[in-house]
């Protein structure tokens, strides 16, 4: 069960600067920012341009040598891509070790770190000592350490690196769910794909400094032919099973779809919802459509419609048995 993080101010960075070395040249300068809760953010940008730099600035693992950073949650957690495995624990130890320091109780520490390491596939590991784990495995215990407390703030710099396809798509998921629960997440991954139109902002770093990009696009999943023409110019991805809404609609627009999972109270932009068809349908205004379609995706609904509000009332489509 993933716990929310409650109400909490953003991650500000005001004029902050990073250099090694009282004399070293600048990395980073000038770096003004603010990272929202409840929000995805990816850092681009070509290699030793300071990403890195960046997350270790906002995670607090590096201290700013000029400027401030306020709004850090006690909860923060932070994955480099390359994972110290020398240290005299064994994977289930060394997470209990680490869960235990953020707070939790012996009991829930075992119990979470036992979760953590079957989510990523490895369970089988729980008794080996980190210096005998094979590199994916190593990363995969590097990721569920970050993920024990279920932080308010969680910092991933490459960490998929390594990782099986299985243990990628866990830790997408979990970011989906941190997200979901009102942490921010702030990422960098080599793969273009990775999250890929879920992020709701990019940050370019280049030549020492960070610019905020525009929000991404939203992917939705639909059932397949015969969809209505979506609100906000959607266009479709692929084989016509995603489409990709760019900026908001104005209209008021309604989505149909199902699951199981708890939702937020209340949903965003005041969407109201009400059972139809088998499935619930939605009615949201434009301008918050793409937030209630994140919320949705991230607790694992099935997304079945999407359409302006003057269409007819659709019936969701029965799950085969």
């Amino acid at each position: 069960m993933t716990t929310s993080v409650g109400e909490r101010e953003p991650v500000r960075l005001a004029g902050v600067g990073r250099r090694y070395g009282p004399r070293g040249p600048w990395v980073l300068r000038g770096v003004d920012l603010e990272l929202p809760p409840g929000r995805l953010v990816r850092a681009v940008g070509p290699n030793g341009t300071g990403k890195s730099t960046l997350l270790r600035l906002v995670a607090g693992v590096d201290a700013p040598a000029e400027g401030r950073i306020t709004g850090r949650p006690p909860r923060t957690a932070y994955v480099p891509e390359r994972f110290p495995p020398a240290l005299p624990f064994t994977a289930h130890g060394y997470l209990v070790h680490l869960a235990r320091l953020q707070g939790l109780r012996t009991g829930a520490a075992r119990a979470r770190a036992g979760e953590w390491l079957e989510r990523f596939g490895a369970g089988g590991y729980a008794g080996t000592a980190l210096a005998g784990l094979s590199k994916g495995t190593a990363q995969k215990v590097a990721v569920a350490q970050a993920l024990l407390a279920e932080p308010g703030l969680l910092v991933l710099d490459e960490a998929w690196t390594g990782l099986d396809t299985g243990a990628r798509a866990a830790l997408d998921d979990a970011v989906r769910e941190r997200v979901a629960a009102g942490a921010t997440v702030l990422f960098v991954d080599h793969d273009p794909r990775r999250l890929a139109g879920e992020a709701h902002t990019t940050l370019r770093v280049e030549a020492g400094r960070v610019r905020p990009g525009a929000p991404a696009s939203v992917p939705v999943r639909v059932d397949g032919p015969g969809v209505p023409p979506l609100p906000g110019g959607a266009t479709p991805v692929g084989a016509g099973t995603r489409f990709r809404v760019d900026g908001a609609p104005s209209a008021p627009v309604r989505v149909v779809a199902s699951g199981v999972l708890p939702l937020p109270d209340p949903l965003p932009g005041g969407a109201t919802a009400a059972a139809v068809g088998g499935g619930t349908l939605f009615r949201v205004d434009g301008a918050a459509s793409d937030e209630l379609l994140r919320v949705l995706l991230a607790a694992s609904w099935h997304v079945h419609r999407v359409e302006p509000e003057q269409a007819p009332v659709p019936a969701a489509p029965r799950e085969a048995p």
